[in-house]
């Protein structure tokens, strides 16, 4: 530890630290525009400026230069105040008169910095310079005028995206940031320049004009487009979520999120179930509840009922649709959709035991079936941490464009009984070697195989397990720990043909296998289940509900309601509520705070908040082949149109249309 004076106060700081990093230790205020904690420093902006002593006799920039024993440092000298009304000065020279109409208004770090430190007036007396926007997709708005060289987007784009799609052209007055040729940039993550920009230089393209920051109802959430469960904010107005911002958290999506989870939510007003339906003569006609629950009754299903439950699905759904069919006598659960019966006995053999921090670390990784950057950007982004670090990255499965060095070693599943001694050595000799075994693994039948490699290989170590399932559905493993799910998968249900079939937001299961069932989906959107079903049951999407979800490293969190759910759709546990009474069974729980109570105390783990459950240790083997066969194929055909609120989002189909399949779009004047 280096011990350094700031205004007066002596303080430690461990060595390699900053000044600017010591002043915030001594509880100092540095403002700043380049400087970002997770991005490398490039001292370009000059506003970090302090007097530091022994050292020359003028302001230095924090932000660059390390601490070193026994500095003296001033953050308030009549010299540090000059110098940054000066930087101010200088920053303003060319910036416009844009605050009235600039949707950073109200959150700019410009606007804020300059009533804080700068003279409040101006000496510039010429004409400002001006900088025609840049294309830079659907989803960033640009005013490039507005643009003060802090380089932060480019910081982004180049270190933790990987995508090497934005960068600076020209010098000095005529310097310009912008993507390469103007096209769009495509990576998963690229929206995470708006929130970098200190400025209004990059703005949300779909928010634009929408509202001011303080117009705003701001609800702690928590993002259902993957598994990986990132912490998000979701701004309302009304009964209208207007836009999604991330929240931090180091453990889970530290302060980024996908492109998905920012801009899936103009879907959460279309296409919306707001009405009871039930089939008549072929065609889906309008219905009230009483008349809905009578005809479910009518069916008099009796312990031949079954629930599937979809990918976006809390847990209280489910805990409240398995306490409905346990009242009914069955046990007919499945939350895995697409048919996949993989061995869920021990949940520690499908989760992402290392954590999400934790493969940070990994000096060796096999990733096994899975897209990783499609998937789950987020943890994309852990692994390029770990790659820059030195890790080995081998792939089984299809190729896909990654961001770090990895090898590739086929489609063929059967690689896993014949690894290349390369793999081997390297898992062996790493002191960190981790699995990854993804969502096509799985489907492929390498569950067993994987599981029998980590033993084999030395993955788990005393203080490391890196054998890893990476799920794709936020509901997954929060429905394995609820015990929603049939040693067959879906076609134990379909073998048992039950009477009613509730589609618990289920858009991805096969309906023809169950041809003789009441099918009755329980939902909010006009999707796949709503087409399939004979009675449409209106339901609440993710920010309509308060609910608990466990993500895919087994970390429990905890999500608030935004908004309320449109005309006649309700809470989904309310529903379920209600159809118990209909079928004449009872539920034991009549709100949802009973309700929560009932799930914790079935499952104790699910009542720790932000702590990573508890599976044990891994076990020696799963069902299922150790020399499986056949290719790898990834489930996911298109990153932006993965989910119901998605495939409803005129956003998302814009990306999807337009980085994805090349599809050009043109403005109405063209």
């Amino acid at each position: 530890m280096l011990k350094v004076t700031v205004d007066g106060q002596e303080i430690e700081v461990p060595a390699g630290a900053t000044v600017l990093q010591a002043c915030e230790l001594a509880g100092k205020e540095i403002p700043r525009f380049c400087y970002h904690e997770r991005l490398s420093i490039a001292g370009n902006c000059r506003m970090c400026l302090v007097e530091v002593k022994p050292g020359p006799p003028k302001p230095q920039a924090s932000c660059a230069l390390p601490a070193a024993e026994g500095q003296e440092i001033r953050t308030d000298s009549e010299m540090v105040k000059k110098a940054r009304e000066g930087v101010m000065e200088f920053l303003l020279i060319n910036h416009p008169l844009d605050c009235p109409i600039c949707d950073q208004g109200g959150e700019c770090d410009l606007q804020d910095q300059a009533m804080a430190y700068g003279r409040g007036v101006s000496r510039y007396d010429e004409n400002k310079r001006a900088v025609t926007d840049k294309y830079m997709g659907p989803l960033i708005k640009t005013t490039m005028t507005r643009c003060i060289h802090c380089t932060r987007c480019v910081r982004f784009s180049e270190e933790i995206a990987g995508v090497d799609e934005i960068g600076a052209l020209y010098r000095g007055e005529d310097m310009q940031i912008t993507t390469y040729l103007e096209k769009a940039a495509k990576h998963e993550l690229s929206a995470n320049v708006i929130d970098l920009c200190p400025v209004g230089a990059l703005t949300s393209n779909p928010y634009a004009f929408e509202a001011r920051p303080w117009e705003l109802k701001k609800t702690l959430g928590i993002d259902v487009s993957d598994a990986v469960g990132a912490n998000i904010r979701i701004d309302s107005r009304g009964r209208e979520v207007l836009r999604v911002l991330p929240r931090i958290n180091d453990d889970v999506n530290e302060e980024w999120i996908s492109d998905k989870a920012r801009y899936q939510i103009d879907g959460l007003t279309r296409r919306r179930l707001d009405k009871v339906w039930i089939r008549k003569s072929g065609k889906l006609a309008e219905a009230s509840w009483e008349e809905a629950f009578e005809k479910i009754a009518a069916a008099k299903p009796g312990n031949s009922i079954a629930a599937v439950a979809g990918d976006l699905l809390d847990c209280e759904t489910m805990f409240a649709a398995k306490a409905l069919l346990a009242a009914s006598g069955s046990s007919l659960l499945e939350s895995r959709q697409t048919g996949m019966d993989y061995d869920c006995s021990s949940l520690s053999a499908i989760n992402f035991n290392s954590g999400f921090a934790g493969i940070e670390t990994a000096d060796a990784v096999l990733i096994i079936g899975s897209h990783v950057r499609w998937e789950a950007p987020l943890v994309n982004v852990r692994l390029r941490k770990a790659a820059k670090n030195g890790a080995k990255v081998f792939v089984v499965g299809p190729e896909w464009e990654t961001t770090y060095r990895a090898t590739f070693l086929g489609a063929d599943v059967a690689v896993l009984g014949n690894l290349p001694s390369e793999v081997t050595e390297a898992l062996k000799n790493a002191a960190r070697p981790a699995i990854i075994l993804g969502g096509a693994g799985f489907a492929a039948g390498a569950h067993a195989a994987a599981l029998k490699l980590a033993h084999d290989l030395g993955v788990i170590k005393d203080g490391w397990n890196g054998f890893n399932a990476l799920h794709m559905a936020a509901a997954r493993m929060g429905a394995v720990m609820l015990g929603f799910v049939s040693k067959g998968g879906i076609a134990d249900l379909a073998a048992a043909k039950p009477k009613v079939l509730l589609a618990l937001g289920a858009d991805e299961v096969d309906f023809s296998k169950f041809p003789e069932s009441l099918k009755v989906y329980i939902g909010h959107h006009g999707d796949k289940g709503a087409h399939a079903a004979d009675i449409v049951l209106p339901a609440s999407a993710y920010t309509e509900k308060p609910g608990t979800y466990v993500n895919t490293e087994g970390r429990v969190q905890r999500a608030d309601k935004a908004v309320f759910a449109p005309g006649e759709a309700r809470e989904d546990w309310t529903i379920l509520r209600a159809l118990a009474d209909a079928l004449g069974v009872t539920v034991g729980f009549d709100s949802f705070h009973e309700l929560r109570a009932a799930m914790v105390a079935a499952v104790p783990a699910l009542g720790n908040e932000g702590e990573r459950a508890d599976y044990g240790a891994l076990p020696a083997s799963v069902a299922g082949p150790e020399k499986p066969e056949g290719d790898i194929r990834y489930p996911i055909k298109d990153f932006y149109l993965t989910n119901a609120i998605a495939r409803a989002s005129a956003v998302m189909q814009r990306c999807s249309d337009e980085l994805l399949h090349g599809v050009e779009m043109k403005e109405a004047a063209e």
